[in-house]
């Protein structure tokens, strides 16, 4: 049953679940606006209950809303809105984050609102992850500011997740808010003070959010984004990945994306991947984003063509694969909002040299930009690297950043250091 009709807005007035299990994931006939709510069901998110220390403090409800594809296409997207039970007591009414997590996978069951309802997802032998974006979406809860976190496209709905996709990831982050303050009993309005707030995966989505709101979703009423350490070329971030077997699965993952967004590239890919690289992408696939298999035993794509060479090298002779990783580039488009940007320059993951060039290129249209380098972190490798390092200290930097936006303080910039 879809938004706008009378059985509907009575459904969502009375919180009663709209499907049940992952039935709730399969979208009907969608309407075509973007930020229409499809259907909500009351939500558990985990370690919350009352009386509890160190609970959660919110009332969750998880939505299927519709947002757009990469194309501009409807598409169907879930989110879980998140109500604080403390009240909201910086100036003006209750504002909203609209938060977009980290790296989760793509697999179904790697999407933050399956994750947020048991925290750890384990899939036999030795695929898991877990929901870590809780403890920074906890402490935003606490300052009394209502947060809504998208699963981003394609996570646990039928669609491939096109991971690290600018469009979708930034399309479903600006209809999660847009569906938030339409959400009866959430005591939002189209008025609502937003803002935007992502760090890795999350960040490239803030960030392409930035870029877009302006023409995309320009009734919401941004008031700044957070950008950290984010993405912001996927064809570099392959090339200065590659050989790193942590890193591996992302590559396939965004190959797998790429392919199920643009048709005209699967037959190139058909053509160059090996049947190394065919069995990588199919298994990364399902995967969540600490998994064990063949991307791992194989980091080095040169051994997943079938010329040997790396994947850049075949993205760059192939102009169909060459166009369709130009249109993931951030950078070329500039916000109308104030940007906070962290980014450690020691990053082993999301390298630092484009985020850089990516504040540089937005200060030169005049955006107030604070870029906060985060040299002080050391280069640190394995599992908890310096790029998940780096996301602790960030967080009470960038918190009060998003509270002063949210009262209306002047927002500082460092362009002045960025040629």
């Amino acid at each position: 049953m879809m938004a706008g009709g009378a059985g509907n807005s009575e459904l969502l007035a009375r919180g009663e679940p709209a499907a049940a299990g992952d039935d709730f994931y399969l979208p009907p006939p969608l309407p075509s606006a973007p930020g229409t709510i499809v259907r909500t069901q009351p939500a558990v998110v985990a370690l919350s209950a009352p009386g509890m220390p160190g609970v959660v403090p919110a009332a969750a409800t998880r939505m299927m809303y519709v947002s757009s594809d990469t194309h501009d296409a409807p598409t169907a997207v879930v989110g879980t809105y998140l109500q604080p039970t403390v009240p909201w007591t910086g100036p003006g009414e209750r504002p909203l984050i609209a938060y977009a997590g980290g790296t989760k996978g793509q697999g179904d069951e790697c999407a933050p609102s399956k994750l947020m309802t048991q925290i750890v997802q384990y899939q036999p032998p030795a695929d898991i992850t877990f929901e870590y974006d809780l403890l920074a979406i906890t402490s935003l809860l606490t300052r009394g500011m209502a947060v809504v976190v998208t699963d981003f496209h394609g996570l646990g709905t039928p669609d491939v997740h096109d991971y690290l996709n600018r469009k979708a990831q930034a399309y479903a982050l600006l209809d999660a808010a847009r569906a938030a303050v339409q959400l009866p009993g959430s005591g939002l309005n189209p008025g609502t003070p937003v803002a935007l707030y992502g760090y890795s995966q999350g960040g490239m989505a803030s960030a392409g959010a930035a870029e877009l709101e302006s023409s995309y979703a320009p009734e919401l009423n941004v008031r700044g984004a957070y950008v950290g350490g984010p993405v912001v070329d996927d064809e570099y971030f392959i090339g200065y990945n590659d050989g790193r077997s942590l890193m591996a699965p992302a590559t396939a993952w965004i190959l797998n994306g790429i392919a199920a967004d643009y048709p005209e590239t699967r037959p190139i890919l058909d053509a160059e991947l090996n049947d190394t690289g065919t069995a990588i992408l199919r298994e990364s696939l399902g995967k969540c984003a600490v998994p064990t298999g063949l991307a791992q035993a194989h980091p080095n794509t040169s051994e997943w063509t079938t010329t040997g060479e790396p994947i850049t090298a075949v993205i760059d002779r192939n102009p169909a694969l060459a166009s369709a990783f130009a249109e993931q580039r951030l950078g070329t488009l500039s916000p109308s909002i104030p940007v906070l940007t962290a980014s450690a320059a020691n990053d082993e993951g999301a390298p630092y040299a484009p985020v850089r060039a990516m504040a540089a290129a937005w200060c030169g249209d005049g955006v107030p930009v604070q870029l906060d380098a985060n040299a002080e972190i050391p280069p640190v490798s394995g599992p908890v690297g310096t790029h998940v390092m780096t996301f602790f200290p960030a967080l009470i930097a960038s918190q009060q950043w998003v509270t002063d936006r949210l009262a209306g303080a002047p927002a500082p910039n460092n362009c002045w250091a960025l040629p």
